[in-house]
């Protein structure tokens, strides 16, 4: 109950206890001929039915991991340290709710594990984004300013904003903040030109690389880089105070 004191106990369950979003098995688009060469070329890809969080994991979530398993906190520095009150292990202040940040692709990963899941699959976090319709955003074709947490201050925020503060945002099957708020962790390496040569059904990536995927843009991201499609990748030791990430589990 300690994260009470930090939000609201009916804040702290709704972003703690939120069910995963069923996600059906079957084909969509995934990729793009228009963009980026990272992002060729489209293709039908077939996935397994999974679950999906609806909210990228919390600094209040995260804390519950640290208390049970006595993992060290984030940490990005003293100063960061000290400004988000990790140096007693604490989430910020006011910042139970906001996504968890300066997590490394092996911090995502235990978090998911002992959560009883796993990181995402690019495809699959393609696919919980943008539905089988191909569009460009979670919502639709058009960027717009009011859906996500973005460069600029037009969305009403500069910094993190809660988790779930854009509901019309959301994609197809109601995951909400995947253009924007925080860029998230997935399972895959990154290759730039794996899609010329990944399977169609339930690609996982290539079997070794260097860096790993991360997708969705962030707060400090421009309208092309939150694109359902748009993929890059970083050091799985890396952090950095926008890039978070949620999990998937299998359905049986």
């Amino acid at each position: 109950m300690a994260a009470c004191l930090i939000l609201s106990c009916g804040a702290w369950a709704a972003a703690a206890d939120a069910p995963g979003i069923r996600v059906p098995a079957g084909a969509f688009w995934m990729g793009s001929d228009a963009d980026t060469e990272a992002e060729r070329p489209r293709r039908r890809v077939w996935l397994d039915a999974f679950t999906i969080d609806r909210f990228e994991v919390t600094f209040g979530r995260y804390r519950a991991f640290l208390d049970s398993t006595g993992r060290a906190p984030p940490f990005w520095g003293e100063a960061w340290a000290r400004a988000y009150d990790w140096v007693d292990g604490r989430p910020p202040e006011g910042h139970g709710d906001h996504p968890v940040v300066v997590v490394s692709w092996t911090d995502a990963d235990a978090f998911c594990r002992w959560a009883g899941g796993r990181l995402p699959t690019e495809a699959e976090w393609e696919k919980a984004a943008r539905g089988t319709d191909g569009r460009r955003y979670p919502w639709g074709d058009r960027y717009e300013t009011v859906r996500a947490n973005a460069y600029g201050e037009e969305d009403g925020h500069l910094t993190s904003a809660a988790v779930g503060g854009y509901p019309s945002g959301a994609s197809p099957y109601g995951a909400q903040d995947m253009a924007g708020n925080v860029w998230e962790w997935c399972a895959d390496w990154y290759d730039p030109a794996y899609y010329h040569r990944g399977p169609e059904r339930n690609p996982k990536g290539p079997a070794e690389g260097t860096r790993k995927v991360v997708r969705g843009g962030s707060l400090g991201a421009v309208p092309a880089l939150l694109r359902t499609t748009f993929r890059m990748g970083n050091d799985p030791s890396f952090r950095a105070a926008a890039i978070g990430f949620r999990c998937v589990k299998d359905v049986k």
